[in-house]
């Protein structure tokens, strides 16, 4: 299948510290993949990245076809993304935030279709109320019901299981798998590994700059996700050790 991310010798920086470091990252369309990787690793930044929302020093970024950040509008049509910000505005309902970004991505007629993300994100009896007066999870299910509203090509989730209960854990779950079923791309960063492990084909792990390792679920080890990802950092942090020779 043909790469629908494409990122070569990627370089991010803030200030003196190197954040990423000559990355290189590739998903075929259709694949689903975990990225995973310690605090600070640089997950959240490469999301960023790739969603237009930051700017990378150096390096070829391509989505869809599309190069970032020069044709970062043609890219954003093509992305859906979850963040640590539920990108909502809180003095509209919950239809009316759905209308705003349905006119933004320039679909027409979309009152059917913001019925249904209602539906989905379990928010029909709610959605004439302000969405200030949401709690943390009701707000991250309508900023799931925005990223796929548009239904897009690729679907980009920062920690996206976070403030939701395990019954709204449960309905994202069911939602990324019926993306994937529909052959969308999606790239979801996650501490929770046992969650992760049933959802993703491809598992990459992120650290020290670089994608370190990256294994399709086929090829997972028989002691599971958990240890594969524990000796990958282990190793990682060995390899380090000798070679500062301390």
């Amino acid at each position: 299948m043909p790469n629908v991310i494409e990122i070569k010798n990627l370089v991010k920086r803030y200030g003196h510290k190197q954040v990423l470091k000559n990355l290189n990252f590739a998903v075929p369309k259709g694949e689903f993949v975990a990225l995973l990787g310690p605090n600070g690793a640089g997950k959240t930044t490469l999301l960023r990245i790739l969603s237009s929302l930051s700017k990378a020093n150096y390096g070829t970024i391509l989505i869809g076809g599309y190069s970032l950040p020069h044709q970062a509008a043609s890219v954003r049509q093509k992305l859906g993304v979850v963040s640590h910000q539920p990108l909502l505005y809180g003095d509209l309902n919950a239809e009316e935030n759905l209308y705003f970004y349905s006119q933004l991505y320039g679909m027409v007629q979309a009152e059917d279709r913001i019925s249904e993300i209602l539906a989905l994100v379990g928010l029909e009896k709610r959605k004439k109320d302000l969405v200030r007066t949401y709690s943390r999870g009701m707000q991250q299910r309508l900023a799931i019901g925005r990223a796929i509203l548009h239904d897009p090509e690729v679907l980009l989730l920062d920690e996206p299981h976070t403030g939701l209960d395990q019954e709204a854990s449960n309905m994202l779950d069911q939602l990324l798998q019926q993306v994937a079923i529909r052959g969308r791309t999606v790239v979801l960063t996650s501490h929770d590994l046992g969650r992760v492990a049933n959802l993703a084909s491809r598992f990459d792990i992120l650290t020290k700059g670089k994608i370190q390792s990256s294994i399709s679920v086929d090829e997972l080890p028989k002691h599971g996700l958990l240890e594969y990802y524990q000796d990958v950092l282990s190793t990682i942090d060995t390899f380090e050790v000798n070679k500062n020779g301390t």
